[in-house]
C-alpha cells in the first residue's frame, strides 16, 4: 500500500475532477429560481410516464444502492494501509470518490422525487435501512480484496447506468437518459482508478493479488446492496426481486457479470504475470478457466418472469 501510495497524487488528476468543473445534480434538473419552473417539472413528469415498472424498481434500487455511501467509505478508510487520521494519497483518494460518488444519489433522488412516479417515504425507509444494516463485501480490511471488489463493482455500475441511460432514451425520456450517462461515465472513470491500484500491486506482490483476485471470484462479487430490503421484509429478499427486475430488462445479467471477469484477465494481463508462487499459478490456473466454466452454467439460467410488487413504485 505504500508503494502504491507514493504516486497516488499524480493518479488522482487522472481519475478525479476539479470540484469547480465537475458537474452537479442541479444541471440536469429544472430550476427552481426560475418562473417556468412548473412548466419544467410538468413536462419532466410526462416524459417519465413511459418508463416501464421493472425500469422504475431498477432506478429506485439503483438510487438507493447509490446513497448508501456512508457504509462504502467507512469501510475503504479500514483498510490496512489508510489511516484517516492522517493526510495521505490513500485518504485523497477515498474522500475524493466518495464526494464524486455522492452527487450519483442526490441527482437520480431528485429526480424520481420530481418524477411523481415513487412512494418516496417507501424508499427513503429502504436506504435507512440499507445504511443501518451495513454490508459485507467478503473482502475484511485486505486492500487486494478491496480493490478487486471496487474494480469489478464500479465495471458493474457502468454496466447498469449505461443500460439504463439507453431504455430511458427508447422510452422518450431524454433528461434521464443524460442523468444516467454521466453516471456512468464517471462510474467508468473510477473503475480505471481501481484497476490501475490492482495492476501497480501485481508488479510487487504478484502471488498474493493472483490469490486475492481468486478468492473474490470463489466467493462471487456481492452487489453492495444486497441487503436491500422494505417495510416488513426480511434482510436481502427486496435485493433478490430488484436483481429480478434488472435480469429482465437486461439492466445488468449473468453475462454481464462473466463479460466483467474476461474484461478484468485482460486488463490485469493475468495470463503473462510472472513470478508466481505455485499457489499463485493454480489461483491463475483457476481464473482463466472460470469464464468459460460460468458461461455453461449461465446458459442454463432462466430469466426471473415473476413481477414483484415494490412498496417504492407510486405508478
Amino acid at each position: 500500500m505504500r508503494h502504491v501510495g507514493e504516486n497516488l497524487d499524480t493518479l488522482l488528476g487522472d481519475y478525479l475532477k476539479p470540484i469547480e468543473t465537475n458537474w452537479q445534480p442541479s444541471d440536469f434538473l429544472p430550476d427552481s429560481r426560475q418562473e417556468d419552473f412548473p412548466e419544467q417539472v410538468r413536462l419532466f413528469r410526462e416524459s417519465a410516464r413511459e418508463l416501464s415498472y421493472d425500469y422504475m424498481a431498477v432506478l429506485v434500487g439503483d438510487t438507493i444502492t447509490e446513497e448508501a455511501l456512508p457504509t462504502y467509505e467507512s469501510w475503504l478508510m479500514d483498510m490496512e494501509g489508510v489511516n484517516q487520521a492522517e493526510p495521505t494519497g490513500w485518504t485523497s483518494w477515498i474522500r475524493g470518490w466518495t464526494a464524486e460518488e455522492n452527487r450519483h444519489g442526490d441527482l437520480l433522488n431528485k429526480f424520481l422525487y420530481l418524477s411523481g412516479r415513487v412512494n418516496m417515504r417507501a424508499m427513503e425507509v429502504s436506504t435507512q435501512y440499507l445504511i443501518a444494516d451495513g454490508f459485507d463485501i467478503g473482502t475484511g480490511t485486505d486492500p487486494y480484496k478491496n480493490f478487486v471488489y471496487t474494480s469489478f463493482q464500479e465495471l458493474a455500475t457502468n454496466v447498469s447506468h449505461r443500460r439504463t441511460a439507453t431504455l430511458a432514451k427508447q422510452a422518450g425520456c431524454p433528461q434521464l437518459s443524460k442523468i444516467c450517462g454521466v453516471i456512468a461515465s464517471d462510474e467508468m472513470r473510477h473503475a480505471k482508478a481501481y484497476k490501475a491500484f490492482v495492476s501497480k500491486i501485481f508488479e510487487v506482490d504478484p502471488s498474493e493479488m493472483m490469490l486475492a483476485f481468486e478468492e473474490m471470484m470463489r466467493k462471487k462479487i456481492v452487489m453492495p446492496a444486497h441487503f436491500l430490503r422494505e417495510t416488513g421484509v426480511k434482510l436481502s429478499q427486496t435485493f433478490s426481486h430488484f436483481s429480478d427486475a434488472a435480469q429482465r430488462i437486461g439492466v445488468y445479467t449473468t453475462n454481464d457479470y462473466i463479460d466483467i471477469i474476461d474484461a478484468l484477465l485482460i486488463d490485469w494481463h493475468i495470463d503473462a504475470v510472472t513470478d508466481l508462487n505455485d499457489a499463485g499459478q493454480r489461483a491463475r490456473d483457476y481464473l482463466m478457466a472460470l469464464p468459460a466454466r460460468l458461461r455453461r452454467v449461465a446458459d442454463r439460467t432462466k430469466i426471473p418472469t415473476l413481477e414483484y410488487p415494490f412498496s417504492w413504485i407510486a405508478a
